[in-house]
């Protein structure tokens, strides 16, 4: 997968490396506490996503780091192909074209525009871009308002847990 070096702004995105796990799971603690703070303990509580998932995610090239000044200051998920969760929607995607999918998007607070970062590494790479988010996220669902994706409806998560979904497509909408 594509996606090394990428430039956003001040901001650079590159794949995750194994040493840099116990700074990806500080930062996870972090935003942890600030949706917490912020009206939103349900979505990951103090439990996720769980250090095995991502290792995982670094295992299978699909973590990615967002830095400022050569720091780690945040973390995604960047997955490729199909996302199960996203084939029945209350609602409808845009288009059915191949997507890219935002998970797991992290900041530690330092640098502004960590989503914006993980935005641009996607569409640089894809004509689709997916995400979705908690109901009670309200400062995610306005940083992926401001990066052009479209409200599309509600998904389920394995577990039942509903969250609203969001697709940007190169050429109709947004940045």
């Amino acid at each position: 997968m594509a996606g090394d070096g990428v430039t956003a702004g001040a901001l650079t995105v590159r794949k995750a490396q194994p040493e840099e796990l116990d700074r990806l799971m500080a930062i996870y603690r972090t935003a942890q506490e600030f949706m917490i703070r912020s009206g939103n303990p349900g979505q990951w509580g103090r439990a996720k996503p769980a250090r095995e998932t991502v290792a995982e995610d670094i295992a299978a090239g699909r973590c990615r780091v967002v830095l400022h000044d050569g720091a780690v200051c945040g973390v995604f998920a960047l997955c490729e192909g199909e996302d199960p969760t996203y084939r029945a929607i209350e609602g409808a995607w845009r288009n059915d074209a191949p997507y890219l999918t935002i998970h797991r998007v992290a900041g530690d607070g330092t640098a502004k525009g960590v989503f914006r970062a993980a935005a641009d590494c996607c569409k640089a790479l894809c004509d689709s871009v997916r995400v979705d988010t908690h109901a009670d996220n309200r400062p995610m669902q306005g940083a992926v308002a401001k990066e052009g994706f479209a409200y599309c409806g509600v998904i389920h998560l394995a577990d039942g847990s509903p969250r609203l979904a969001y697709q940007w497509v190169r050429g109709t909408s947004g940045r």
